[in-house]
Formats: C-alpha cells, structure tokens, sequence
C-alpha cells in the first residue's frame, strides 16, 4: 500500500511493485500530505481498507525556497515533514496495535544537527530559511519517534528513525526554480541510488536484529549519532502535545 500525491508518480511505482512478479495485492492511496483534511481523510481510508498493518514507514517529504502556508495556517516543510507522520501514525495505531511485532519507520536525517526546535515560532515566522525549515522538520521527526517509542511501550511496536544517506530523488523540485536546478546537479553528483538510501527502511522493517529495538536513530543499518537536542526528551513531549493541539488528534 502505498500513498502518493502525484497521480502519474503514484502510477509508476504501482507499477514498479507489482512488476515484481509477487501474488500480493498492491493499491496506492493519492493526498496531499501538507493539508491536515488530507491526512485524517486518507489516514481513515487506509484503516478500513487494511484490517491489520504489519510495517508503516513515513517517508514523506518536502523542502521549499520561499515560506509557504498551508491552508491550516502552517509552514509547508512543518506540515508535511512532521505533522504528515503524526497525523497517520495516529490514525493507523490501532491496526498497528492489534497487528503481532509491529514496526514503525520514519526517515529522519543528519540534517537535524545544529537546529533547535523554538516552541514560540514553530511556524518559522520569523527566521524562515529553507534549511532551518528542513534541518528543524528532521530534528522534529527524530523528537516525534522518541516520544512514539515511549507511549508505544509494552504494545509490542516498536518506532525508529533513520537517517538514509543523501540519496537521488524529487525532494525540493517540484518547479524549475533556482532551488530545483541546484538540487538535480547535486544529486546527479554526489546523492546515492534510491536504492541505496532504502536499505536502512528495508533493515528496520524487516530484520530480525531490530525486532526489540525501539525510539533509536539508525544509519547504514548501524545506531547514528544524535545531535543532543535530538535527545531532549522534555522537548519530545512538548512537541506531541503541540502537533495534538494542532491536527485535533490524540
């Protein structure tokens, strides 16, 4: 199952899955995740299509020159970096819950270090940069699976986070803008294969080694190193209480 916001993108990958030849049936879900209406409608759609979810990983993600606001009132990269995993981690706990050893997955990133997350400005009001906005989104999805893993304790799903590598994909190209151009030279430079960048999603849904393990960091399937405002569990707490506040869930 998987969920798209481009139609045609959403299409290939369908695609691509079910042209590995397995007897599985494959469906994909189309919303766009920086809108709150948009994560609790197809959050509730995937709930009562699957009866019981084994792994969910929260991959989503956006990076954008200019500060935008959704039509919630938040910074776009917050939205749909952050609050997206939230609001559908919530919705889908319950077939997550009632599902043996399930796993939570959410891609973070090494560009967390050196942001702290400002409680009073969590919207980016007033210092709005592009890599503030992406560096605060990733620190935030670390903070958000330290307090899951915690509230997760004793139901046997486990919640972890990754780093994946820079790796080779549409982030930040949605136009042909400055941002966009820069982006697809660096990547056809430096960024590692989709493929690549998969391997610790794939290693933390499915090995064995990480069946107990909960509330970490990985990178290149090994434990990461975290920056210490990645560690504040105080912050964590607050963070849950604020994205509550904000999508209405909890």
């Amino acid at each position: 199952m998987l969920v798209a916001r481009s139609r045609a993108r959403g299409a290939q990958a369908l695609a691509r899955v079910r042209g590995q030849g397995r007897d599985v049936e494959h469906r994909v879900h189309y919303a766009d995740l920086s809108r709150i209406a948009e994560m609790k409608r197809v959050g509730a759609e995937i709930a009562a299509a699957e009866p019981r979810i084994d792994v969910l990983i929260n991959n989503a993600g956006g990076l954008f020159a200019t500060r935008q606001i959704t039509e919630d009132g938040l910074e776009r990269t917050f939205a749909t970096n952050h609050v997206a995993y939230f609001a559908l981690t919530h919705l889908l706990l319950p077939r997550l819950v009632g599902t043996e050893a399930a796993r939570i997955v959410n891609t973070a990133s090494a560009a967390h270090f050196g942001y702290r997350l400002d409680f009073s400005d969590l919207q980016l009001a007033n210092r709005y940069r592009l890599r503030t906005a992406y560096g605060c989104s990733k620190l935030a999805n670390i903070l958000f699976t330290r307090e899951l893993a915690r509230r997760l304790a004793g139901t046997g799903v486990t919640a972890n986070a990754l780093h994946p590598g820079f790796v080779a994909t549409h982030l930040g190209q949605r136009d042909n803008g400055v941002l966009a151009i820069l982006l697809r030279l660096a990547m056809m430079v430096r960024a590692e294969p989709a493929e690549k960048g998969a391997e610790t999603i794939v290693y933390l849904a499915s090995s064995p080694a990480v069946a107990s393990v909960s509330g970490q960091y990985f990178y290149q399937c090994r434990p990461g190193v975290l920056s210490a405002e990645a560690q504040n569990d105080d912050d964590a707490r607050r963070l849950w209480e604020m994205t509550t506040q904000l999508t209405g869930l909890g």
